[in-house]
């Protein structure tokens, strides 16, 4: 599969918020066929049924071989993944209070194929990860020290084990493709306060978050410009 073969993944999910919007502005200068662009609620407690709601669910289903690309941000739980870093998820498990986890894992072909077209245009070698889906922000680096040394995971992020699951059980193959935006080291903000019931940013608690922790906060946000910024270039080479 080449990815500027467009016709070979119908969606990209992200992230609603700046995570979309960056996915968006990196596709602006491709010409030609692209694949419909999903801004998804962030975190999982509301994500399936708002999945299940999806029009393009139904378009799927009619595929010989559907497949969909999830993209966005996440967290490192590891020293040896940077912020900026580029990662492909080759597995996911989902984290909760009973520690009772399920390894899922990304469709093993999209993936490879997606691995080696990045390699290709990066001209460097893209990290193939395992992950972990949390419910929550994880804004302690000795949560996130304990998470990697617990469950064996490298990062973190708040949607790939749900979506991987619902779409799999729809015989809908899937592949993730995330940029670092923090490092292991650092605390950030807790900001879970912030995120509504609609699985979207509030600005005002989002803001109240920020004064209450400044330093965290100038990391947090220069952390995650640099991550769109990545998350929009890699767009834009994926698909030209």
């Amino acid at each position: 599969m080449s990815l500027s073969n467009l016709s070979t993944i119908q969606a990209i999910l992200v992230p609603q918020g700046a995570e979309y919007k960056a996915v968006c502005k990196g596709l602006n200068s491709i010409t030609g066929k692209i694949p419909q662009v999903i801004a998804i609620p962030i975190g999982s407690p509301r994500l399936i049924k708002y999945l299940e709601k999806l029009d393009i669910i139904a378009e799927l289903r009619k595929e010989l071989q559907p497949k969909i690309l999830v993209m966005g941000l996440c967290g490192s739980l590891k020293p040896e993944y940077n912020i900026g870093d580029i990662v492909i998820y080759q597995s996911c498990i989902y984290h909760n209070n009973s520690e009772k986890n399920l390894i899922r894992e990304f469709e093993r072909n999209l993936t490879t194929d997606l691995v080696n077209q990045l390699e290709l245009h990066q001209k460097k070698q893209i990290s193939k990860v395992k992950g972990i889906t949390c419910d929550r922000i994880i804004s302690s680096s000795a949560e996130k020290h304990h998470l990697a040394q617990t469950y064996d995971v490298d990062v973190v992020d708040m949607e790939g084990f749900t979506i991987l699951g619902f779409f799999n059980s729809l015989g809908i193959s899937v592949a993730m493709l995330r940029v670092v935006s923090d490092d292991s080291t650092h605390d950030l903000p807790d900001l879970n306060s912030a995120i509504s019931s609609q699985g979207s940013l509030q600005t005002l608690p989002l803001a109240l978050g920020m004064l209450r922790h400044p330093v965290a906060a100038t990391r947090l946000i220069r952390g995650s410009l640099q991550g769109l910024k990545v998350l929009e270039q890699i767009t834009t080479v994926a698909y030209t």
